[in-house]
């Protein structure tokens, strides 16, 4: 009797495992390539909404916090991520999507504010570098000396074991190259983009919303960055430890170098370009 009884526990679980894994809808170990998809990131509802909505076949799936929508578009699977705001939601969503999935690409996408005062609203930015604008050591400073973002030096935080702030090693800005496989799909649709430019350039991120342009402007002048956000560089380091190509686009939703006030409807069209682009590395890969 308490054979029979086991023998049915160990039936009873392992169909309450292939339930469980046919609901969740993960991507089966070691997928063809074929049948691995490109995922599409973005942190609110303005920047994926209308990508899920061109999926063919969506079906939206749910883990905890983070939502993904996943299709085909012309036939080759696609997963939307609404990754929520800031370094550590994208972070969790990207590691989310790459154990589940296993995509051949991950694309960052979304809205941005400018650095430069030639850059317009509704200009795309493709981020052929992406480097985290959160993580410095200040120089020492007494009470009453004030704040000089001058003298901060960036960490490298991927680079020492020990105390980051300590290791001459660590003291550099990490660039996450954008991968050239998608830059190149994304370079040959630009033409096709008609309510901007598209250039070439560098994503700052950070969780600090800068609007003084004095910081904007050494920010610009040290590192190179051509417009900010808060998700690209961290998705793109955590698609560098999966060793899955990554590519950061940003469309300028606002540019306070020059006073181009925020437009909501930036999001949409940065949308489809990016819709174009994945289409474009679809057919490159087939």
């Amino acid at each position: 009797m308490n054979a029979t009884l086991r023998a049915i526990g160990t039936f009873l679980a392992g169909a309450l495992l292939t339930a469980c894994v046919a609901r969740d809808g993960a991507a089966p170990a070691h997928a063809s390539a074929a049948m691995r998809p490109v995922i599409v990131q973005g942190a609110m509802d303005v920047e994926i909404r209308r990508l899920a909505g061109a999926l063919d076949h969506a079906e939206e799936q749910t883990v905890r916090g983070w939502t993904f929508w996943r299709g085909t578009v012309d036939g080759h699977p696609v997963v939307i991520s609404k990754t929520l705001k800031g370094t550590s939601n994208a972070a969790a969503a990207t590691a989310l999507a790459a154990e589940r999935y296993e995509p051949i690409a991950i694309i960052n996408q979304g809205t941005a504010g400018g650095h430069e005062p030639d850059l317009h609203v509704f200009d795309i930015v493709l981020g052929d570098d992406a480097v985290n604008l959160g993580s410095f050591k200040t120089g020492y400073r007494a009470r009453g000396s004030g704040s000089h973002l001058e003298e901060w030096t960036p960490l490298d935080l991927m680079r020492s074991e020990g105390s980051a702030g300590n290791d001459p090693n660590a003291r550099v800005m990490r660039r996450f190259h954008a991968d050239e496989g998608l830059l190149a799909a994304a370079r040959s649709v630009r033409d096709r983009y008609s309510k901007g430019r598209v250039v070439d350039g560098v994503i700052g991120t950070s969780e600090i919303w800068n609007s003084e342009i004095d910081r904007i402007q050494q920010l610009h002048d040290r590192f190179g960055t051509t417009a900010e956000e808060m998700e690209t560089a961290s998705a793109a380091q955590i698609a560098g430890l999966f060793g899955i190509p990554f590519l950061g686009i940003r469309v300028v939703s606002n540019n306070i170098t020059n006073g181009g006030t925020y437009d909501a409807t930036t999001g949409a069209a940065c949308q489809d370009y990016v819709l174009d682009v994945v289409k474009a590395y679809v057919r490159r890969r087939n």
